[in-house]
């Protein structure tokens, strides 16, 4: 075998292959190169799911003849004037997409810039160049790609339906859309629309959270806290949500660095590393993060798709993110989520209730039904023997001098029910006392350590060997957070100190459930890396369990212990902690509103 020169057109298609991966890439691609052309409206058409037809027009700045022709070559490019890879400034650098999409589909650029009296337009099929011709075009550039991979036929093989085709390129401009607010976006499939973002007005977090809503939905931008920190250079904005609005999957995790969407590991692990004390393992938050820092301190020369980044100091953006998100889920109190509320709302609505008389009524029958006089109703009836007088009706009866009311009931013995200036709180009890049970282990660890309570009669836990093996490997950290335990023999411990703080805790549960932990920890790690984790297992089994009967007095206690504790709107794996509803909803419900 000799050694030979590949012919340009199979150059081309090799580098196609890793920048046009999907119908998606040339989407990304052909927005990326309007949106750095300066444009504020972006129009894309795609048809057949891509395979037919991508158009991308928008009123950006042109291009003369000259610049067209330079354009479909590969490596030409107007974003690098001095050639300097550590100072980009721009979403695109390489000067590969206008070629390698050329090089496996039939493609035209008409682009006229402002001022110019004519528009020009160029050709590409599989990799032969036609042009540049006078054409009519206002000013701005058309780009439109047709028979996507005829080129390369093999290709075709490989994509998916239309439908998630589709989706990918609604994914790809709807991140675009998210990191240039001031710019507008459509989509459409040449019969409907599938994208319309309009440009957002206002100042930056204003029009991000404009546009944030459009993308990710109502729920996201009325439960959304503000993130604006900086340290070192490094500027980190956004929006995050509260812990109790959460996905089981990661989609809605939107991370962009100096304007460029990227999908990177360390990233992403900063944030699920911030939300660790609110959330169970397999419930992801939604978030929006925009990371700005100088060009020089990151490397977005990675790949040719630029989705992945590497950062000079790892450590000082991660401990950012970490630092900022703390501070901001800080902020929120015992703030839960409306979506709480509106999920036990839209569970209450009379349309949910079973048939009445062997058909549904509609709500103002229901309604005028609810409130017709009872039969046989003069006069109230007296209360039964040996009831008491007083109760939690009459304690505390100024609902408004506090957030989440003043107490009135507990139902169930697992539910407190409070009264509110303006509607009624629902707590569970056990949820709330496990988030307070939980910060007050984190405050003492941090101040002066967790204050242990020996027990009178140590108790030996039974364990299969490797896990018992574990908790002996980590005794002296276990001990630090107030668990006092010692070898017991190959398949046991015994446990002579707990954490004062958990009360009359079960004591075997608690070592099995940490065992079971330590099995999914990074031997590298320490436990107070893992602080959110440990002290939540602790804090389930040192709190007021479901089924206690509560008096007045402790339900009143554990209400202003949530409105004075961070946090506490969740318990520690991300499960609200209470409900409150509106009057003004509640009225709705029984159709007096």
């Amino acid at each position: 075998m000799t050694i030979r020169l590949l012919p340009e057109s199979v150059v081309n298609r090799i580098a196609a292959g890793e920048v046009v991966e999907r119908p998606a890439s040339a989407v990304k691609e052909l927005v990326e190169n309007s949106i750095d052309s300066g444009a504020t409206r972006i129009d894309v058409v795609i048809k057949d799911g891509g395979r037919a037809l991508i158009s991308v027009a928008d009123d950006g700045g042109g291009m003369t003849a000259e610049e067209l022709a330079l354009a479909v070559q590969r490596h030409a490019t107007s974003k690098l004037p001095g050639d300097d890879l550590s100072a980009i400034a721009t979403l695109g650098f390489r000067g590969e997409a206008l070629p390698s999409i050329g090089a496996v589909s039939r493609l035209s650029i008409t682009s006229r810039p402002p001022g110019a009296d004519s528009a020009w337009t160029m050709a590409v099929d599989g990799g032969r160049k036609r042009g540049p011709k006078p054409a009519a075009h206002p000013p701005g550039t058309r780009v439109e790609v047709r028979d996507l991979f005829f080129a390369t036929p093999a290709r075709l093989k490989f994509l998916k339906s239309v439908r998630t085709e589709m989706g990918h390129a609604v994914e790809a401009i709807n991140r675009l859309g998210m990191a240039h607010p001031g710019i507008g976006f459509t989509l459409g499939d040449g019969t409907r629309s599938v994208i319309k973002l309009a440009p957002a007005a206002g100042d930056l977090f204003a029009a991000r959270l404009e546009r944030l809503g459009a993308v990710m939905g109502r729920a996201f931008a009325a439960n959304a806290l503000a993130v604006d920190a900086e340290r070192e250079g490094i500027r980190l904005t956004g929006h995050i949500g509260l812990p109790t609005l959460n996905r089981g999957n990661a989609a809605m995790q939107f991370l962009f660095v100096n304007g460029r969407p990227v999908r990177d590991k360390l990233l992403f692990g900063a944030v699920r590393g911030a939300y660790r004390d609110f959330l169970a393992s397999d419930r992801y938050p939604l978030v929006a993060l925009f990371l700005e820092l100088p060009a020089a301190a990151v490397d977005v020369n990675v790949h040719p798709a630029k989705t992945e980044v590497r950062f000079r100091d790892s450590g000082l953006v991660r401990g950012l993110i970490v630092g900022a998100l703390k501070h901001a889920l800080a902020a929120a109190g015992h703030r839960a989520s409306t979506t709480v509320s509106m999920a036990a709302l839209g569970a209450a609505r009379p349309g949910t209730l079973p048939p009445l008389g062997g058909h549904r009524r509609g709500l103002a029958e229901a309604a005028a039904a609810f409130h017709a006089p009872l039969p046989n109703l003069e006069t109230p009836p007296a209360a039964p023997p040996g009831a008491a007088s007083g109760g939690a009706a009459d304690v505390a009866d100024t609902p408004g001098d506090y957030p989440l009311g003043v107490a009135r009931a507990q139902v169930h013995e697992t539910y407190i029910v409070a009264q509110t200036a303006d509607g009624i709180v629902i707590v569970d009890q056990h949820a709330a006392h496990e988030r307070l049970v939980h910060e007050r282990i984190k405050a003492a660890l941090a101040a002066d350590g967790v204050a242990r309570q020996g027990l009178l009669i140590p108790e030996v836990v039974e364990l299969d060997e490797a896990a018992a093996g574990r908790l002996a490997a980590r005794a002296g950290e276990l001990e630090e957070l107030g668990l006092v335990i010692e070898p017991f023999g190959p398949g046991a411990v015994v446990v002579r100190e707990v954490p004062a703080l958990l009360g009359e805790a079960d004591v075997k549960g608690l070592v099995r459930d940490l065992a079971d932990d330590l099995a999914e920890v990074d031997e590298a790690l320490t436990l107070k890396d893992r602080l959110g984790d440990v002290c939540a297992t602790m804090a389930c089994h040192g709190s007021v369990r479901a089924g206690r009967r509560l008096n007045v007095a402790e339900m009143n206690a554990l209400l202003r212990e949530m409105e004075a504790t961070p946090h506490s709107g969740q318990c520690s794996h991300g499960r609200p902690t209470y409900v409150e509803l509106k009057l003004a909803d509640i009225e709705k419900l029984f159709g007096r509103r």
